[in-house]
């Protein structure tokens, strides 16, 4: 008798069944599961479940029809495709058209298909939502990303804060051998020194005081799998000593133990400094350098892949939209997102869409509803603002085939006269008390409006920032400005 806390789910695969021992199992870990071949079954079927998962074979044909089957019965199921691992752009379409995330059909192991419904469902993060490789260079680098998973060499990945170095890390353990073990991803920033030790390498009993029971760290529990060491650069000068004992040895001892411990795993690293200039000023050891960069991927800020840009625009427009109809982004506005430099990268571009989401009332999203970010936080891999659109064989490369390539074709053609144009535009209509634009001033109103709601609804600064997509320290900024310019705002929202 199926658990009455157990996830309903729909499992529609039409090339087999799961069997009877399966179903128990996947039962076993908190799973209602019901099954059918096609999406010939009953309604009930689609509006008990909370997942649907279905197989796909060659197109995301199947996709489309069970997304259209859920809105016509007002189901609220989310949608996970599983797709053979030879047909990883697949997977890729899929997760673009809205399915929550693609897994290789071959995964069949319960308590990983736990692991992935926790994951994207309780718990969703948005850099793993974002597989989108539309743009040429996007999609030489995922070619060359699916070759490199095939070869267990330890990784190091380069590139901008927000450009979704997680999201390749995930690619590279996902079209890999190591594909059906554990995937653990750790910052290394994210903690003081003695913390992150901990958590890396664990601990046995009585170790230190409060050790009261053996803890494996995660390089144990990526054992199979890969573990991915985010923010490398940032990992203090004793601890890179450390991991490169383990890089080299390939074996961990706990804290306080004496055993070594075999690791059997694949290790993936990210920076967005330049390590070499860190080797330079001995901030950064050159042996683990080397060590780390026995393959080496670098991706390219989002201004150097504008095709990239209205895909993953239209992905998290998707990701937001709770109604029932489709939100659309006007011609104006797409246009305004082709040429904005993107300091912030895809997290910058998801944080802009929120905004607008929650100005348009998940209606049609106009240039108006689009608030950007107004600290432009440069780091190495950051290019300067005047070189975020393509230029020469850059430009005329782009795929004129693609539907987004005549809305981008304008901008870059233009350049920064199509950019002045439209200031002169704006600047014909003036506000005559402050000599703002009437545009201006109605952004101005509307993030006013967007960002005393959040307040209201909030019981801290942290939570409203949380709800508006932006930093607690962007907004304790523009608090400050609203201040500035005369309007009340409590106090202790502005510190």
């Amino acid at each position: 008798m199926a658990n009455t806390n157990s996830t309903p789910m729909l499992w529609i695969d039409p090339v087999e069944q799961l069997n009877d021992p399966q179903r128990q199992a996947f039962l076993d870990k908190g799973f209602d599961i019901r099954m059918g071949d096609s999406l010939d079954i009953d309604d009930e079927a689609f509006t008990s479940a909370e997942i649907v998962v279905v197989r796909l074979s060659n197109c995301a044909t199947a996709l489309k029809e069970l997304q259209l089957k859920l809105v016509s019965l007002g189901s609220p199921a989310q949608v996970i495709t599983r797709v053979a691992r030879d047909l990883f752009e697949l997977g890729i379409e899929a997760v673009r058209q809205g399915a929550l995330t693609a897994v290789p059909s071959e995964q069949l192991g319960p308590a990983e298909w736990r692991h992935i419904v926790d994951t994207n469902v309780a718990e969703p993060k948005t850099d793993t939502s974002a597989f989108v490789f539309a743009d040429p260079i996007s999609r030489n680098l995922l070619a060359l990303a699916e070759r490199v998973a095939r070869v267990d060499v330890t990784v190091l990945l380069t590139g901008p804060t927000g450009a979704g170095k997680e999201v390749l890390s995930r690619i590279l353990h996902d079209a890999s051998p190591r594909f059906d073990g554990p995937f653990v991803a750790f910052n290394c920033a994210a903690m003081p020194e003695n913390l992150v030790e901990d958590m890396l390498f664990g601990h046995e009993k009585g170790s230190f005081t409060g050790a009261s029971k053996i803890q494996q760290g995660l390089f144990e529990q990526a054992q199979g799998g890969t573990i991915f060491l985010d923010e490398i650069g940032e990992m203090s000068y004793s601890m890179q000593a450390k991991l490169l004992r383990i890089l080299q040895e390939r074996t961990v001892v706990r804290i306080g133990g004496q055993k070594s411990i075999a690791l059997d795993i694949r290790v993936i690293a990210a920076t967005n400094r330049n390590l070499k200039q860190a080797i330079a000023e001995h901030r950064f050891r050159e042996d683990l350098y080397f060590r780390l960069s026995a393959f080496k991927l670098s991706l390219p800020p989002l201004s150097e892949r504008p095709l990239d840009i209205l895909p993953l625009a239209e992905q998290f427009v998707a990701l937001q939209n709770t109604s029932s109809h489709p939100t659309t982004i006007s011609d104006a506005a797409q246009q305004r997102l082709i040429s904005y430099p993107w300091p912030g990268n895809v997290r910058e571009l998801q944080n802009v869409i929120v905004r607008a989401m929650v100005l348009s009332n998940q209606r049609s999203i106009d240039i108006e509803h689009l608030l950007f970010d107004d600290l432009h936080v440069n780091d190495e891999f950051s290019a300067p603002p005047e070189q975020y659109m393509p230029q020469g064989d850059r430009a005329r490369n782009w795929t004129q085939g693609s539907p987004y390539y005549s809305a981008a074709r304008s901008s870059m053609a233009q350049g920064d006269g199509r950019r002045d144009a439209f200031a002169a535009r704006s600047n014909t209509v003036m506000a005559p008390e402050n000599g703002r634009s009437v545009l201006d001033h109605a952004v101005q109103q509307s993030e006013c409006q967007a960002i005393m709601e959040a307040l209201e609804m909030s019981r801290s600064r942290d939570e409203a920032a949380e709800k508006l997509g932006i930093s607690p320290r962007t907004l304790r900024h523009k608090l400050q400005k609203l201040r500035e310019q005369g309007i009340t705002v409590t106090r202790a929202y502005a510190r």
